[in-house]
């Protein structure tokens, strides 16, 4: 018999699955379709049996079913009770998925918010492991952040800490559709940079992978593109340092992928921009795709940690 948990991704488009080890070792893996377009109730359908076909493989392949379970789920999360509060993405409002998951399964369920669950992945197990203070801001289709504080993942007093993407970096600037002027994620996120390069080199189909090339080939038009991006990056990330004094910055998402293209002009513009502030290692993130995956089994495994740490109480 292996002991193990479960853990679930669940992105916008597809879902990413594992049965996790006492030892961290990634047993199973799988993926799944969400199935958005088929509307909330049945996205929720799917994670429970999901879920529950997780739960037969692990006894029938290990001998026993998951001591636990976690998820990771976009958008605002209440984790104190459990709830997918929003998702725009998936329709959902106010959804008790970590009662109707453990229900399903009949083991203890943690859930979390997709950014802080692979941030908190990262930061134990991947590029700011050691570090007992990290920001972890992954570059997508937006800019979001994980605030890491001695092992676990800082949420905040309404689930909203670490959102870096929404810091006014540019006055008066672009309207983000949160409802405010000048967002870092209207600058430097994957989709801005890919917007801010298809309008400058004409070509509808391009994208920030692209305008990485371009940088690396010279062009100086993507040179320019780049480094307005990256800039605003540094203004953002230096506000964030400020607050929070991480001792590991970890970048990571689609712009992380340009590599050294973004993060040799990246570490000039933070150090330029640093007076008294103490400049943290910045490191592009390790573990990609599979951090929210991994973060949902670390999740699991602290419930089976704090489980057998509990004192008894005699009555």
């Amino acid at each position: 018999m292996v002991r193990h948990v479960i853990a679930l991704d669940v992105g916008g488009t597809g879902m990413k699955a594992a049965l996790v080890g006492d030892d961290g070792a990634l047993l199973h893996r799988a993926r799944r379709a969400t199935g958005r377009e088929r509307g909330p109730e049945a996205v929720l359908a799917g994670i429970l049996d999901f879920a529950a076909e997780l739960r037969a493989y692990g006894v029938e392949h290990y001998g026993e079913p998951a001591g636990a379970a976690g998820i990771a789920v976009p958008g605002i999360v209440d984790e104190a009770t459990g709830t997918a509060v929003y998702a725009a993405n998936l329709g959902w409002r106010d959804v008790p998925l970590r009662a109707l998951l453990a229900d399903r399964l009949g083991v203890p369920v943690a859930l979390g918010h997709d950014v802080r669950t692979g941030g908190l992945a990262e930061g134990r197990i991947g590029a700011g492991r050691g570090a007992d203070r990290f920001l972890f801001v992954p570059l997508g289709t937006g800019i979001a952040g994980a605030i890491g504080i001695d092992g676990r993942v800082e949420a905040g007093a309404h689930g909203f800490a670490g959102e870096i993407g929404h810091i006014v970096v540019r006055p008066a600037g672009a309207v983000c559709p949160c409802g405010q002027r000048g967002c870092l994620e209207r600058y430097a996120s994957a989709s801005a940079v890919s917007e801010a390069w298809a309008a400058a080199c004409g070509d509808p189909g391009a994208d920030a992978a692209d305008c990485a090339e371009a940088v690396a080939s010279g062009d100086p038009n993507a040179v320019r593109v780049w480094q307005e991006a990256v800039d605003a990056l540094a203004d953002g990330l230096v506000t964030a340092l400020t607050l929070l004094d991480p001792r590991t910055l970890i970048i990571g998402g689609g712009l992380a992928e340009a590599g050294e293209v973004l993060f040799q002009p990246l570490r000039d513009a933070v150090r330029h921009r640093v007076t008294f502030q103490k400049l943290p290692t910045i490191v592009p993130a390790a573990l990609g795709d599979t951090a929210g995956c991994l973060g949902a089994g670390l999740l699991a495994q602290d419930l089976l940690t704090a489980t057998s740490t509990t004192p008894e109480v005699s009555t």
